[in-house]
């Protein structure tokens, strides 16, 4: 009797299977945050690069990271195709092989080198992490299609995700406490012990998760490609009107902005704050290092916001995080401008404590909604499509982050930012303090109308699923119920009549 795939065998989603699934974001989360908060502080202090080469090399690096995306899309979707993805997972291949190549993240963290090393080691790092992210990210779908299951998973992931962001603050606190904040000893050491979580965590998550077996659709897809494979450029172009189709869904053009907006504002804030701490309020970076560490408060808000996901759905949630950030960073901003010095420890204390409840369920939410758009794409086009979907969020954003890295070193340097000086003079000052309010609140701001008018939740999504399975069990679309028909449109931009195309 042949021996069962593991990878194609479905198992319970138990919570412990949930956290198994989910610890792959200690890359997506950790290495991210500690790149967000540190990278660019790390270039300018200990590797004599100035704002604006740091910033270029983060910038190029994230726009290689988005087009490796848009072709990693294409690639996990269509690698059963080849021997090795109908042996190892389309998806559970990349994360076989990336397992072990992500102790290249200690190589980020080596001081003194030249320009061009770091430019890189992180290049490198980059494509290699979202190579394998974009396969990861498809697993809820591939795993289950019901709602609250892939909630759980999904959650695991935010809880994850919000231990490494803690993590990935508070560790380099404390080591800068132990050896100084005057030498690159504690981002090496720091390096070294993430990179051995990341490579541990990713053969877990491999262990423990499944994807969906080969349909007799993809067969009859593999037959048809195999006899009509066309030219290289006819099916470049084709590749290019998939990943431009996806923006066709209603839900998930509002999605993604959402998404981009957001996750941009939160990067931009990592990105300063701790300039902010040190130069415009006289701190130290063991004091803005123990300040990001109250994101620890997120292992709290996963759980909490993973019961409000199922019971009021992401607009709330959304509402409620973004609402009380752009609070927050008022509060950050004022204690600059009014000079606080009394208790300022404590101030910030609450103040940040606060806004990372707000960060932590602006990450939760997004990653929570994805798992269901190409539910929506189904309905639409009859295909499963996942692997695409992702690679769309992760090309767009990165390159928003791209340009607005770049565009903080050259705010930096153009208001006189000095590299590897003990302070700043107050025009760099109120630079800093200007992107934290304004650039961050204003992207924030741009999420949260957009979020206002989101109507995809638990019951529209049901709506939509059971109405897949009466069409793929030969149902007929002249028989919809018009509260269904309106849902289907709703949610999807599409008139219901050109839904679930008569296949040719």
């Amino acid at each position: 009797m042949e021996k069962k795939n593991k990878v194609y065998t479905p198992r319970k989603i138990t919570v412990w299977r949930g956290i198994g699934y989910g610890v792959v974001d200690f890359v997506g989360g950790g290495s991210m945050t500690i790149i967000g908060a540190w990278m660019l502080f790390f270039y300018t202090s200990y590797c004599n690069l100035t704002a604006v080469q740091g910033a270029s090399i983060i910038g190029a690096a994230r726009v290689a990271d988005a087009i490796c995306s848009l072709l990693m899309g294409s690639l996990t979707d269509n690698f059963y195709k080849t021997k090795l993805g109908r042996r190892f997972g389309r998806r559970h291949f990349f994360l076989l092989i990336g397992s072990p190549l992500m102790l290249l993240y200690i190589t980020l963290w080596i001081a003194g080198m030249s320009y061009w090393y770091y430019f890189a080691t992180y290049m490198v790092f980059e494509v290699i992490s979202s190579a394998m992210m974009i396969p990861y990210e498809t697993l809820p779908n591939e795993m289950t299609d019901d709602y609250n299951e892939r909630t759980k998973l999904s959650s695991a992931r935010m809880f994850i995700s919000a231990g490494a962001t803690f993590l990935a603050t508070f560790i380099p606190g404390q080591l800068f406490a132990i050896l100084g904040q005057h030498t690159p000893t504690p981002f090496l050491i720091n390096g070294t012990m993430f990179a051995i979580i990341f490579v541990i965590g990713v053969y877990i998550c491999y262990s423990v998760t499944w994807e969906k077996p080969v349909t007799p659709e993809m067969e009859k897809e593999l037959e048809k490609d195999s006899v009509n494979e066309g030219s290289l450029w006819s099916r470049f172009m084709g590749l290019l009107a998939d990943y431009g189709s996806t923006l066709r869904i209603k839900s998930f053009r509002k999605h993604l902005l959402i998404y981009l907006f957001s996750f941009t504002g939160k990067d931009t804030f990592n990105t300063v704050f701790a300039y902010f701490c040190i130069y415009c309020l006289g701190l130290s970076a063991t004091v803005a290092a123990n300040m990001l560490s109250l994101s620890l408060i997120g292992l709290l808000v996963t759980i909490v916001a993973g019961f409000a996901m199922v019971k009021f759905g992401p607009k709330f949630l959304y509402t409620t995080g973004y609402g009380l950030m752009l609070v927050m960073l008022l509060g950050y901003y004022f204690v600059f401008k009014l000079g606080i010095k009394s208790h300022i420890i404590l101030i910030l204390f609450v103040i940040s404590l606060f806004y990372q409840i707000g960060r932590a369920t602006l990450e939760f939410t997004p990653w929570n909604v994805f798992p269901f758009i190409p539910d929506l794409d189904e309905i639409v086009t009859k295909r499963r499509r996942a692997g695409i979907f992702a690679a769309v969020m992760s090309f767009t954003r990165k390159s928003t982050v791209a340009v607005a890295t770049i565009a903080v070193g050259f705010v930096l340097d153009d208001s006189g930012f000095v590299k590897n000086a003990a302070s700043e003079p107050v025009v760099a000052q109120k630079a800093i303090a200007n992107i934290l309010l304004f650039g961050t609140g204003g992207l924030v701001v741009l999420a949260l109308l957009v979020a206002l008018t989101f109507k995809l939740n638990k019951q529209s999504h049901e709506i939509v699923l059971n109405e897949i399975d009466r069409l793929r069990d030969g149902g007929s679309k002249a028989d919809v119920e018009p509260n269904v028909a309106k849902t289907v449109e709703d949610l999807t931009g599409v008139a219901y009549e050109k839904v679930w195309p008569d296949d040719k």
